[in-house]
């Protein structure tokens, strides 16, 4: 017979391994208790750690660039993250080899729109193989200086063609993409301040040396099990949601791992072995999380900890906005005005403690941000609104 763990005790293990209640010693460990950290939007970085440490925006880029204990590298979903160093190897087998064929073969179609003489296939690998030389004499390098270097990536491809939206460009990025998606080349420091998108690339020999390569099924195994020491207990289709995998590799990870299964509000899910039992409830706490922060994408089926809240503080396409927090859930969201100051807008009644909670939150953030403002790259309802 399953264990029954309702919702409280769900929020129970959020809020507490998440270091929302009490903070965690350094980047390091705040991307180790998501497993890693949302990066398609760079802020989103550095605003999750000032949320779950004392640490601050220099102490996030001295990880990242400098102790390299950090690496943005492509995983889940095809989505951007920040990942422990530690951990690069896993998700490379686990997530990014796959899909590096997959986009290979979409770069491979859009090629033939280019008008190139002999196969495809042999001609993008010599450009990749030529990119990789380039970055390589030059590094660290941007994608303009390594074109300079292996000028075929200024070759032209018609996407959507025929479409309304049809669009030209260059492969620079398609190949440097792929690179990055083999495991071959890094991003490493940007060019600008910490809220900068254009990267400078290294080869991952140099940046990250040593690196040993791990079995796709064995890394498979490895990162399923991090993800539910992180977010479960929760429902299957949680973990092949988070992962992009295919059913057959979500049972196969699975199998190794024998998970517990539980009776949760609305259905049946799983938790590692052990961790079945109830877990004390901490004390109320109040945080606020950036556009994206790892938290609230952790799971597909939300409405344990949203509620009703979506059409607010979410985008068409799925991205979540900035949101404030209270014993768990989501009780409204936040956002910028030019000047950087916070403004919140709770979207349920939390009590005057909870309040008092949230504004206190607000004023930590407003000093620790030295009065950057930051715009999420995907924008939001309520984030627009308090922003304007």
């Amino acid at each position: 017979m399953s264990t029954k763990l309702g919702n409280d005790q769900r929020r129970a293990r959020l809020v507490t391994r998440h270091h929302l209640h009490a903070p965690a010693g350094d980047p390091v460990a705040v991307a180790e208790s998501l497993v890693a950290l949302h990066a398609t939007d760079p802020a989103t970085v550095h605003l999750s750690v000032l949320a779950r440490s004392e640490a601050g925006t220099a102490d996030v880029e001295r990880a990242l660039y400098d102790d390299r204990s950090l690496v943005r590298m492509l995983g889940m979903r095809r989505t951007m993250f920040v990942v422990p160093a530690a951990l690069v190897p896993v998700v490379q087998a686990a997530c990014a080899d796959d899909i590096a064929v997959k986009q290979r073969k979409l770069l491979l179609q859009h090629l033939a729109t280019a008008e190139l003489d002999g196969d495809l296939s042999e001609w993008l690998a010599e450009v990749e193989e030529g990119a990789y030389a380039a970055l390589k004499a030059r590094e660290p390098a941007f994608a303009q200086q390594i074109a300079d270097g292996e000028p075929r990536l200024r070759t032209e491809i018609v996407m959507a063609a025929g479409k309304p939206y049809e669009a030209r460009g260059y492969i620079t990025n398609r190949v440097l993409f792929l690179l990055a998606a083999s495991g071959r080349i890094v991003r490493g420091r940007p060019r600008g301040t910490w809220l900068s998108t254009q990267y400078a690339w290294s080869t991952t020999e140099t940046w990250l040396p040593g690196l040993e390569p791990v079995d796709a099924g064995t890394a498979r195994v490895e990162l399923a099990r991090r993800w539910l020491r992180a977010f479960g207990p929760a429902p299957v289709a949680d973990l092949k949601w988070w992962t992009g995998w295919t059913a057959g590799q979500v049972k196969k990870a699975l199998t190794a791992i024998g998970p517990a299964e539980v009776d949760l509000e609305g259905g049946p899910g799983i938790a590692l072995p052990g961790d079945d039992e109830p877990v004390p409830e901490p004390e109320p706490v109040a945080a606020l999380l950036p556009a994206l922060d790892p938290t609230p994408m952790g799971w597909q089926e939300r409405g344990w900890f949203l509620g009703e809240h979506q059409p607010l503080l979410f985008d068409r396409t799925g991205n979540i906005g900035p949101t404030v927090w209270w014993e768990g859930r989501v009780v409204g969201g936040w956002g910028q005005r030019p000047d950087g100051e916070i403004a919140i807008r709770l979207l349920e009644d939390v009590g005057a403690d909870g309040t008092a909670a949230v504004e206190a939150a607000a004023e930590r953030l407003h000093g620790r941000l030295g009065g950057v403002a930051v715009i999420p790259k995907f924008r939001t309802p309520v984030e627009r609104d308090l922003s304007s």
